[in-house]
This record gives C-alpha cells, structure tokens and sequence, in this order.
C-alpha cells in the first residue's frame, strides 16, 4: 500500500498569478513532497511543457507530482502518476497505460462511488467536496465529514480529503478519518482585487499546513 503525505497541494495558475512551475518551487521550499499539477484550460503541449519543468524541480527534491485528469501527459512526461475525476478514464485503463509502479488516485463524492472504487486498483481515493469551495464550477454537493468518517471504517487504504478546506479545520479532517488534507484554493488567498498583481505568500501556506498537520499527531 502506498504512503502518501498528510498534505497534498494542487498547482492553480488562475488563483495564484504564477506559472506551474513557480507554484511548484514554492510548495517545495514550504515542505511539500506529494504535489499535484491542475490544468483544465491549457493544450496538452503547454500541460506537458509544464509538466517536464515540474519534474525538474520535484525529482531533486524527492517529491511526487501527480497530473490531474490527463493520462497521456503523465505517461509522456514520466510523472508520478495521475489523479482521475468521474468523467475520466477508469482507474483500470489508466492502470492499464501507466502500469503497477505509478501512483492512480480518483475522486469520489457519495459512499456509493467510494465503494466503487474500492474495487479498483487506485492507490488513494479522494472524498469531497468536504467544505463549501469556489474552485470547481458546478461542483458537487459538499458531503462534509460524515462521508471521511463512513469511508474510513470500511477501509485502510490512503484516504484524501479535499474541498473547501482552511488550514483552521485541517486537524479536523485529519480526527474525522482522513490520511490526507488535498488543498487548492486555501493556498492562494486574496483579499482584494489588487491582490492578483501580486504573488501568494504559497510557501508560507504550506508551512501552515504543514504545522498544523504535523501537531495533529501529538494530539
């Protein structure tokens, strides 16, 4: 069974003003070593450019990067693996081109597909949205804890929690059940509209998960 770290940041270029790779060097020197690149707007050549830069930076540095949706862009780049949604490739086509040593994750949003992909071959499943988030249009229904909290009982494998979560309810999660607190939005937090002229303060976000997280186990 694959480990995975307690906090899983995802790259958003929108929210941040910065490129992939800018985000990912930042998370980096905040402490993070499971890193996942989010796109859903740039063509395959630009996700794939941004990939490769990625890499460069999280193979020294002993970090995982994890392609969100595209199959083709983590088998072609050589990334650690892929992060799949409802809509996309079945765990078991993506295991099928990726092959056993890359790391597949997938979302789920109602015990039922929770249980769905618990028959599959994924290394983690992700559950959520767990709080209301601004980040996906037309997301799902929040399932709040009580979906982290069934899933738990019913299985040990890696179990991510995402959605809407501030590092204030980062430990909470962690106490409902969940191995992982997956983040986006919390990152790159602004204030103002003048804020998107500047750069987030992304390392000192993840130094605040991380050390929340990190306490949650002395708790």
């Amino acid at each position: 069974m694959v480990q995975i770290p307690k906090f899983y940041p995802i790259t958003d270029c929108q929210l941040s003003n910065c490129t992939h790779e800018e985000i990912v060097q930042m998370m980096l020197a905040g402490g993070a070593r499971l890193i996942q690149l989010r796109d859903k707007d740039s063509s395959a050549k630009e996700l794939l450019d941004a990939a490769r830069a990625c890499l460069a930076l999280t193979r020294p540095a002993g970090a995982k990067l994890i392609i969100n949706d595209r199959v083709d862009v983590a088998l072609t780049s050589g990334a650690d693996g892929v992060h799949l949604g409802q809509e996309d490739l079945a765990v078991e086509e993506a295991r099928e081109i990726l092959g056993d040593d890359k790391i597949i994750g997938v979302s789920t949003h109602s015990l039922e597909q929770f249980k769905a992909a618990l028959e599959t071959s994924a290394n983690y499943i992700a559950v959520g949205p767990i709080f209301p988030t601004k980040t996906k249009e037309n997301a799902d229904p929040v399932v709040g804890l009580d979906l982290v909290r069934e899933a738990r009982v019913i299985t040990q494998k890696p179990l991510v929690a995402i959605g809407g979560i501030p590092v204030e309810r980062a430990a909470e999660v962690i106490a409902a059940g969940a191995d992982t607190v997956a983040v986006i939005s919390a990152l790159y937090p602004f204030d103002d509209i003048s804020d998107f002229f500047t750069k987030p303060d992304v390392t000192g976000r993840v130094k605040a998960f991380l050390s929340v997280l990190e306490a949650s186990d002395d708790a």
